[in-house]
């Protein structure tokens, strides 16, 4: 009789355990984190920039070469050290219209390098040619001619640049001295020859505003 009482009695506390367990199963709050419906985007790799220091260089002055802008931005981010950063430095302030400085930075270059320095700017203007902007590509490659003489395709565009803005005197040298040395049957050798038979007959264009060929001070040079 005592056996079946402590069984029961045992049974009757195993029940109330149970339900004050699922009592307060059912009072404790149930937290549930937000979910971010976007996405965790992969990470971006790291890519280097292509090219040497001196294009690095270039390509991030290359929109402070103007004539407001290119001397505080070059004192600040100057150009790398080398005959490539030279003749960029110097381009840049080509494009600015600042000639005779780009001509300063090529003349304090020993007389082995500057020729690296003039092919950088040939480069640069080269382009610029290519456009059409005559105003800015024919004093570029006069600059370009000042080191690299027997460059012929700087012959040509200074000389169609000179002719187009009424400069007939040099237009005439430059473009004698690129047919002496070009002279393959294309678009280049075409334009060059009707603009000299222009110039031999007197029709070459007149540009108003801008200095005749004799009061053209010529280049300082170091």
């Amino acid at each position: 009789m005592n056996r079946l009482l402590y069984l029961a009695g045992f049974a009757y506390i195993g029940l109330c355990a149970t339900v004050v367990v699922r009592a307060v199963r059912a009072r404790r709050p149930v937290t549930v984190m937000p979910v971010d419906p976007t996405p965790t985007p992969a990470p971006t790799p790291t890519v280097r920039p292509s090219g040497s220091s001196a294009e690095q260089w270039f390509a991030a002055i290359k929109p402070y070469c103007n004539p407001v802008e290119v001397e505080v931005q070059t004192r600040y981010n100057p150009a790398p050290g080398t005959s490539e950063g030279a003749g960029y430095s110097a381009a840049c302030f080509a494009l600015a219209g600042k000639i005779e400085r780009a001509r300063t930075i090529i003349d304090g270059m020993s007389a082995n390098t500057r020729g690296a320095a003039a092919n950088v700017l040939f480069n640069v203007a080269h382009p610029v040619a290519d456009a059409g902007d005559d105003r800015a590509s024919g004093p570029m490659m006069e600059l370009v001619l000042d080191y690299w003489p027997n460059n012929y395709m700087a012959l040509y565009h200074a000389g169609m640049s000179e002719y187009s803005l009424g400069q007939t005197a040099l237009a005439e040298k430059h473009l004698r001295g690129f047919l002496a040395m070009y002279s393959q049957p294309d678009g280049f050798t075409n334009a060059a020859r009707a603009a000299l038979a222009k110039i031999e007959a007197g029709n070459a264009p007149v540009v108003p505003g801008l200095r005749p060929d004799a009061e053209r001070a010529p280049p300082s040079r170091p």
